[in-house]
């Protein structure tokens, strides 16, 4: 089926079937007053009518080897034929053609939320070409083109963008705030040109896209048949035989056969097949409301019992991409200077970890030093020449002079499992910058919410190195770690955990897609992962963001939750009805119309599945979550000052002391003071209702009084005498070192616990 032939696609024939069987049954009522004889005909027809293709359904399940709830409703309309109860016939006919239309129009609203994103596939891209722009077939883009994005078009292929940009990524990631992409920042297949006309260098074909993975996920959905409810099967297995033998009991011991017609009416299992699979296939539209495309409703049932959850590190729980976590440097240099030189050398390399200095650079608000006869030796950096002197950047030459500093941030780097790139200016070492793959700010809350619904394993799989991954597993607090893991070992760890519960396996990569294809349940992340992962898996997270994970359980489990509860209390009224009919208190006519009110019920509650959790901040909390989390960004330089002045006041007086914590003293006063008294009287107030009170930032309160504290006692050293004395090192050293770990873990805590709550991430955080 094409993709623009499923978005077509109509529920025609359950309508059909609806407004033919509602217009005899109307009919027969009116043709009543003219004798009994022209409305049982009447009635009769619409008892046929849906006899038939109730009788196609039955026989599709039974060629399945399936029986279930469909053939009660078949042995329902057959009976009230057989023994001449037409009107109690009709009224039962209604009631499944309105159930079918019913399951139609949750599937169909499940659909539109899917095909959205095929209809957001483009055919046509246009590409610059001496000078010219050419349209051609998307099929025709390789990778390397110029490829033109004008106003308003969807960005058809992966690639690097040439310069600065505006894009809507809500198809994708739901985030209704465009975002600002800078020259060279990759873009995603998908997105929306919200500016001014952009060009961008393919980085893929078409086919090879990060989108086109996730196309292929939403058409299998689309265009696939009805949602497995295999509960429904489950139940109705026990169900059929029941209503059959109290019908069989009520005509064996009345020796009325209207009494098991009754029964039968009364058993018509529409709870069974219409409330189960409308409340997988509403749980299935949310989940694409929320960024998590399921493949179908037996991946979300399966979703919603999942005991043991498995998931990759790097790219999954980390953010997948190296960053500069912090970095010191010679006392004969300075920061500026030496991200400067370090920004000017890799500008010109394609190194990951070039970019990573580059954004590092590009943070501090440093411009890149001017550098030529750059050339890069793989495995070991690249040197080039600034303002007349070689500068290396990468790994230190062999037999390298290092400085006490040095061996102090080589053992630092040891410690904190970090990358070192040093830089060197001849042959003496200049700084050393740590990188390292970021822990997701989201990723801690995330842990705990799984926990929340009921996973009690929770597996961390990798293959980084033991030591990085029992790091990682320590901040998340998961169950077990396996690292060096590779992908035939990761099948085997997810094998032997699907013997004890439903697992479900987390990915991104193109390694991950053997065990994401191997769990229960396989999820894998769509923004920046593999097409192979997306593929593989059950579910595609559309964003890069690792709690959308969280809200897909917590769907599956209220969604299960929701159909469990309506089949249970469907099944449990019908029964009593069942027996009531038996007893012969209920009539044919009299126990359709029961029937059809307890039908009316479940799936109205089977319905909710459509909604889901409260928006957990209001719009204008959500506002201040963005402004102070592009705060905590900006004041990156001020905490990196922070450090530098403890690092000056421990190699004792001088000016240049002096002059680097004056310096960082009013960057204390003039920017971070400000920040957190304004998180102090307007973010904090504003999250009282989601944490409880306003107890519940009592912390967060404790640690600004406690940083405000240790900026008096700066100044009041500053304002002892106009340069540092020996005296005063001791002090003010401690002062700036507790300063600097408490802001570390004052923004960390913010950062997971707070700032995590906004619906969507801001524009910045979308670049990290």
């Amino acid at each position: 089926m094409t993709r623009r032939a499923v978005a077509r696609t109509r529920p025609t024939g359950e309508m059909a079937l609806l407004a033919l069987v509602t217009a005899l049954l109307a009919a027969g009522g009116v043709a009543r007053f003219a004798g009994p004889v022209p409305a049982d005909i009447l009635w009769a027809a619409a008892d046929v009518a849906a006899f038939v293709p109730a009788a196609v359904w039955v026989a599709a399940s039974l060629r399945a080897r399936r029986y279930g709830a469909d053939l009660l409703a078949l042995l329902a309309l057959g009976s009230t034929l057989a023994v001449g109860e037409f009107l109690a016939g009709a009224i039962i006919a209604v009631m499944i053609a309105t159930g079918r239309v019913l399951e139609s129009a949750a599937q169909r609203r499940a659909g539109r939320d899917l095909s959205a994103l095929l209809e957001r596939a483009p055919s046509r891209a246009h590409l610059r070409r001496g000078g010219e722009i050419v349209t051609v077939l998307i099929e025709q883009v390789r990778p390397g083109d110029r490829v033109v994005v004008l106003p308003g078009e969807v960005v058809p292929v992966d690639g690097t963008l040439v310069q600065e940009g505006t894009f809507d990524e809500s198809a994708l990631t739901g985030e209704a705030i465009p975002v600002t992409r800078t020259g060279a920042d990759v873009v995603r297949s998908g997105v929306v040109n919200a500016g001014a006309a952009v060009d961008l260098q393919a980085a893929a074909s078409a086919a090879d896209s990060t989108y086109a993975g996730v196309v292929e996920l939403a058409q299998q959905a689309a265009a696939g048949s009805a949602p497995v409810a295999r509960l429904a099967d489950r139940v109705a297995v026990w169900f059929l035989p029941t209503a059959l033998i109290i019908a069989g009991l009520a005509w064996l011991v009345s020796g009325d056969p209207d009494r098991a017609v009754a029964v039968l009416v009364t058993a018509t299992p529409c709870p069974l097949l219409l409330a189960v699979p409308i409340a997988v296939t509403a749980g299935m539209s949310r989940s694409s409301r929320s960024g998590v495309v399921v493949k179908g409703g037996a991946a979300l049932e399966l979703l919603g019992r999942v005991g043991t959850l498995i998931m990759d590190k790097t790219g999954t729980v980390t953010v997948g991409r190296p960053e500069v976590v912090d970095m010191v440097w010679s006392p004969t240099a300075s920061r500026s200077e030496a991200l400067a030189y370090a920004a000017g050398i890799e500008q010109y390399s394609p190194h990951v970890l070039a970019g990573a200095v580059l954004r590092a650079a590009e943070r501090a608000g440093v411009a890149p030093s001017q550098a030529d006869s750059v050339t890069e030796e793989p495995g070991r950096g690249a040197t080039g020449s600034i303002d007349g002197q070689d500068v290396r950047v990468g790994r230190l030459p062999v037999g390298t002079a290092m400085p006490a500093w040095a061996r102090g941030a080589a053992r630092r780097g040891r410690l904190d499992l970090a990358s070192v790139v040093w830089v060197c200016r001849g042959a003496e070492p200049l700084a050393a910058l740590f990188v390292r793959d970021r822990i997701r700010p989201d990723a801690a809350r995330t842990m705990r919410r799984l926990r929340a619904t009921g996973i009690n394993r929770i597996v961390l799989l990798t293959g980084d190195h033991v030591d990085n991954a029992v790091e990682v597993a320590g901040l998340l607090g998961v169950d077990e770690v396996h690292a060096d893991a590779t992908p035939a070992s990761k099948i085997e760890h997810v094998c032997s955990a699907r013997g004890d519960a439903i697992t479900a396996m987390v990915g991104d990569g193109i390694n991950d897609a053997p065990a994401l294809a191997a769990a229960d349940v396989g999820v894998a992340l769509g923004s920046r992962g593999s097409t192979a992962a997306a593929q593989a898996a059950d579910a595609v997270i559309l964003d890069d963001r690792i709690d959308r994970l969280a809200d897909a359980v917590e769907t599956a489990r209220r969604t299960r939750g929701l159909a469990v509860q309506s089949a249970v209390a469907g099944t449990v009224l019908s029964v009593l009805a069942m027996l009531a009919a038996a007893g012969g208190w209920l009539v044919p006519v009299v126990g359709a119309l029961v029937q059809e009110g307890i039908d009316l019920v479940v799936i109205l509650n089977a319905l909710r599945a459509l909604g889901g959790r409260p928006r957990t901040v209001h719009v204008e909390a959500d506002k201040l979550l963005h402004r102070f989390a592009r705060e905590h960004e900006d004041l990156a330089q001020v905490r990196a000052a922070v450090r530098e002045a403890a690092d000056a006041v421990a190699h004792g007086t001088g000016p240049r002391t002096d002059a680097v914590v004056g310096r960082t003293y009013a960057l204390l006063v003039d920017e971070l003071l400000p920040h957190e008294r304004a998180e102090e009287t307007a973010l904090y107030p504003a999250l009282a209702d989601v944490l409880g009170g306003p107890e519940g930032t009592f912390t967060m309160s404790r640690e600004h009084a406690e940083i405000e504290r240790l900026v008096r006692r700066i100044g009041r050293h500053l304002a002892e005498s106009d340069t540092i004395q020996q005296d005063q090192l001791d002090d003010l050293r401690a002062t700036l070192y507790g300063l600097d770990a408490i802001l570390t873990l004052h923004f960390a805590q913010e950062e997971e616990a707070y700032f995590t709550l906004a619906d969507t991430e801001s524009g910045d955080a979308s670049h990290s």
